[in-house]
């Protein structure tokens, strides 16, 4: 009967990448697929001529039922998104680091799925498209916002936030 082999610690091939959370990848001859579980972002590059790469997709998580944090409704379901002017808003309070970091590297005209989370039927509920770079997340600031960062400074803010417009 072979034995079981022991994992090496530090060793990390060329698409290995330190990340926090627990991360899965899937791979077909079309596309590539990420997820961190602990975060609210996931990534899919698809891949088609030969390889090169013609776009993203980005699935963006959000509760769509009502909870409270420090009296303030968290909810942001796909019919607030509907009722912004233009249908636009920017995704701000993410505050897990390795979902700030996909955050940070989404590039304008990328799509992503709005997904409802944390409620009675979880599941993709609309199609969206980046519409501005990352830009400073201004709810880190704000002390009476339940996403204030204390440690996070104006002249080198931690945490950033994009803008989307759903389509």
């Amino acid at each position: 009967m072979p034995r079981p082999r022991k994992r090496q610690t530090g060793t990390a091939g060329p698409d290995r990448k330190k990340l926090s959370g627990k991360r899965t990848k899937t791979e077909n001859s079309e596309s590539t697929s990420v997820k961190l579980e602990n975060s609210s972002l996931e990534m899919m590059t698809t891949f088609k001529n030969g390889g090169k790469n013609l776009s993203n997709y980005w699935l963006m998580k959000s509760e769509p039922e009502s909870r409270l944090e420090k009296g303030i409704d968290m909810k942001f379901s796909i019919e607030d998104l509907k009722a912004q002017p233009k249908q636009t808003a920017c995704w701000d309070g993410v505050r897990n680091y390795q979902a700030r970091n996909f955050l940070r590297s989404m590039k304008l005209e990328d799509e992503a799925f709005f997904y409802h989370s944390n409620c009675k039927q979880p599941g993709i509920v609309g199609l969206m498209k980046i519409v501005k770079e990352a830009y400073p997340d201004h709810t880190q600031f704000e002390k009476s916002n339940p996403h204030y960062d204390p440690s996070s400074k104006e002249d080198d803010p931690k945490w950033s936030m994009k803008s989307l417009i759903l389509f």
